[in-house]
């Protein structure tokens, strides 16, 4: 399963009903074409092809456009949006892992921590962008905001007058994390870093086998 920008989870294009995930497949292969193309490659009809099109154009997957130069009747070319694209697979958590082992042994520990710290620097600075001037509980409202942005399914509450739970129900980086406790370590520091003015741990993990990665953030008294 995938996810879109949109936050629904959607089925790959190997999983779509057949004649949609042809149609994907299709496009990903020969790259943008007309309904009649399409039909004729599939060996269907163009109004069958139609349908499918208008179902997986609402769902933001193709987009469609006046097709130039062409002669008769005006048709429409119809391409692979990029939510579209990112139906087929990726490799990006492999990729991510070889890299970092590939990190760990040209630089040794030191230096893959120098990495994970060189990313802290850049989230630290657009975090702190989106949380400026902000009062203490929208701050920690906009932390929850942007990490459910990046997927890690965030949400907060209120535990008491200085207290504030963030629950994160999905951990993004996990095949990461399984390979490099390190990513874990960072994360909390990242948050330590974004909001000074509070003392942040880590209640819950889901590396430990917990449902969540709970975070108690609590505000230092004066």
């Amino acid at each position: 399963m995938l996810e879109t920008s949109t936050g629904r989870q959607t089925l790959s294009a190997r999983q779509m009903p057949d004649t949609r995930g042809n149609i994907l497949e299709l496009l990903k292969l020969k790259g943008p074409m007309t309904a009649n193309q399409m039909a004729r490659t599939l060996g269907i009809t163009s109004m069958g092809v139609r349908q499918h099109l208008v179902a997986l154009e609402r769902d933001g997957f193709i987009t469609h456009a006046p097709r130039q130069g062409g002669k008769g009747r005006p048709s429409h070319i119809y391409a692979l949006t990029p939510g579209g694209d990112a139906l087929f697979p990726r490799s990006y958590p492999q990729l991510t892992n070889s890299f970092i082992e590939a990190a760990r042994q040209a630089f040794g520990d030191e230096g893959l921590k120098k990495i994970f710290s060189a990313r802290n620097d850049t989230l630290e600075s657009a975090y702190r962008t989106r949380m400026e001037g902000k009062a203490f509980e929208a701050r920690v409202a906009e932390l929850a905001s942007i990490r459910n942005e990046e997927g890690y399914m965030a949400n907060w509450q209120r535990s008491d007058e200085v207290t504030y739970l963030l629950h994160e129900r999905n951990c993004a980086i996990c095949e990461v994390a399984q390979r490099c406790p390190l990513a874990c370590h960072y994360e909390l520091s990242l948050f330590q870093r974004v909001l000074p003015e509070a003392l942040v741990s880590r209640d819950r993990h889901i590396m430990n086998g917990d449902r969540t990665c709970t975070y108690v953030i609590r505000k230092k008294t004066p």
